[in-house]
């Protein structure tokens, strides 16, 4: 397809092999929505069995569990971590890529099979309770999928490009339960780019994806809402949420490069791991917010149930068990654990507004916060906006100062440092070469 114009992309069903690239649209969204339930399932099933007892939630569940099983669950997932990275090493000669890179500047292309292993190995240790998210392995065995239908149909780079970007999005649809979220940020955020000859792609694979994993998971809203009341005073407190997010999320990015960059090595890499995460199980049995990826920290947010003392402890705690994870190289994601983040951050700026407006509703601050900081830690405030109503099941009541919140803090953040937390990784080199890629595609 390098003969159609727009690096191959078919815009109508008439260019010569516009049937083959849907074809493989439709396959990678089937395969990157049963993969998706899989991981889901085996997460789930890792954290019936390590966390054991008729409850709900990782929380529940951590918090009736006996100090010894904390730290034995944590140095387990340490163990674990240190020995599967190492093997992974031995059995691939490629080194990971992670999925910015690869689409970059490698044209979508991932070791296979470390890849895989890594996703499976990231569900299992924060099923175990790792402070980190759960979307990086559908993410990444979407990819994969994506990566292997390119190779086998012959398709352009630039094709490549895009079905792994989709791949990508499509399996944090499925996860999610978010089909337009999924999709917006596949090429928001991952692909760097909203073209009409790429949307209708992104939706058509993220939709199939999320349709074959609601046969096995609820098709349901990830976060209960309360009602919130609106207001025109709320629009002003939205602006001043967006300002202090977009300078916390830019803190947040840096230390995440700094960590990422100064990962383990050696046999270290077996070492650190364990260290890290049995410090975290020590620590969680007084503070069992901290384990898991952060789902339970931002429904209660929403729902204003995290008395003062705890907000700030947990406004510090949190970030930092998760920087330390992934300074560890434990594999794992980073959106729910940036959505807590800000969750946090807005419920503290809300409960100090509350002393000053007594119609503040904390929990919408925590609302704001969540998508101000997850939008100025992605770089995509499009998507960021779209998940925020797909995960809550809701918009009127909050999506004007939510987007006030979110131009702000991305627009702030952006002329600060455009970096995100999915290129934290990449060098300024390699930023200032995807700037000028960026650039020449939408010449």
């Amino acid at each position: 397809m390098s003969d159609l114009p727009n690096g191959g992309i078919p815009s109508t069903l008439r260019q010569p092999h516009a049937p083959r690239f849907w074809f493989a649209i439709v396959l990678i969204g089937i395969g990157a929505g049963a993969s998706a339930a899989a991981l889901t399932l085996i997460l789930q099933f890792v954290q019936r069995v390590m966390w054991p007892g008729s409850h709900e939630t990782l929380l529940d569940a951590a918090i009736v569990a006996s100090p010894w099983r904390h730290v034995a669950i944590l140095v387990a997932a340490g163990m674990l971590t240190g020995l599967g990275q190492i093997v992974l090493g031995r059995l691939s000669r490629s080194n990971s890529i992670d999925i910015t890179a690869a689409i970059w500047f490698f044209a979508g292309r991932m070791p296979a099979l470390r890849t895989l292993g890594s996703a499976l190995l990231s569900v299992i240790v924060v099923g175990m309770g790792a402070s980190l998210g759960r979307e990086g392995a559908p993410k990444q065995a979407g990819a994969v999928i994506a990566n292997a239908l390119s190779d086998k149909s012959g398709f352009s780079d630039e094709q490549r490009r895009l079905l792994v970007a989709c791949g990508a999005g499509a399996g944090m649809a499925a996860a999610y339960g978010v089909p337009l979220g999924g999709a917006l940020f596949s090429l928001e955020v991952l692909r760097g780019m909203l073209a009409l000859r790429l949307v209708l792609p992104a939706l058509m694979t993220s939709v199939i994806a999320s349709a074959v994993a609601w046969l096995v998971l609820p098709d349901a809203p990830t976060y209960i809402q309360p009602a919130f009341t609106p207001s025109a005073l709320i629009l002003i407190f939205a602006a001043f949420v967006g300002v202090i997010a977009a300078f916390a999320s830019v803190g947040f990015v840096r230390i995440i490069a700094i960590a990422d960059r100064n990962r383990p090595a050696g046999t270290w890499r077996l070492f650190a791991p364990v260290f890290v995460l049995g410090l975290l199980g020590i620590i969680s049995i007084a503070q069992p917010q901290l384990l898991g990826n952060g789902k339970d920290i931002v429904q209660m947010a929403l729902m204003n149930q995290i008395a003062p003392v705890l907000l700030v402890a947990l406004l510090i705690l949190k970030p930092l068990a998760t920087i330390c994870c992934l300074g560890s190289d434990v594999p794992g994601g980073l959106f729910t654990p940036s959505l807590a983040a800000g969750a946090l951050l807005g419920s503290a700026i809300g409960q100090v507004c509350a002393l000053i407006w007594p119609d503040a509703q904390p929990g919408l601050f925590a609302l704001l916060g969540a998508g101000a900081f997850i939008a100025a830690t992605t770089q995509g405030p499009i998507s960021s906006v779209v998940l925020l109503i797909e995960l809550t099941g809701h918009d009127r009541s909050f999506i004007a100062p939510l987007i006030v919140a979110v131009v702000i803090a991305t627009l702030i953040a952006r002329t600060i440092d455009p970096r995100s937390i999915y290129d934290a990784r990449l060098t300024d080199q390699q930023l200032q070469k995807r700037q000028e890629l960026r650039d020449a595609n939408t010449r």
